[in-house]
């Protein structure tokens, strides 16, 4: 039942940012985790960042120290802030959301993120 969108991809120049949204239509803290995956044209899907209940969180190696996955509960929307962007950041990001006690996934629908001069 629940429902994710994902706002904020576009195009943006090497060494610009990007925010992108994801808005639930349930409770964040509903969730065991919730976070941003990342596929590009023939390569397998990578996690970019999670966050857990309690705040853990969770960076991918090849986005750790540029990118911020935040939350804000009264908005029921998940942020991730992407700096520095490289070329091969170049991806659909995804955000998902995870049940306690399951290991389903929800998905977004995804939003495209193109890093190009």
């Amino acid at each position: 039942q629940v429902q994710l969108v994902e706002f904020g991809g576009g195009l943006v120049q090497p060494g610009g940012s990007l925010r992108l949204s994801c808005h639930a239509s349930g409770r964040l803290l509903a969730f065991y985790a919730m976070g941003w995956y990342r596929q590009a044209p023939g390569t397998q899907r990578e996690l970019v960042a999670e966050i857990t209940s309690g705040d853990s969180i969770n960076y991918g190696y090849n986005v750790k120290g540029r990118f911020t996955v935040s939350r804000d509960i009264a908005k029921n929307t998940l942020y991730l802030q992407m700096n520095s962007l490289k070329p091969e950041d170049t991806a659909v990001y995804y955000c998902y959301s995870q049940d306690w006690n399951t290991e389903y996934k929800s998905w977004g629908q995804g939003t495209q993120v193109t890093v190009s001069s």
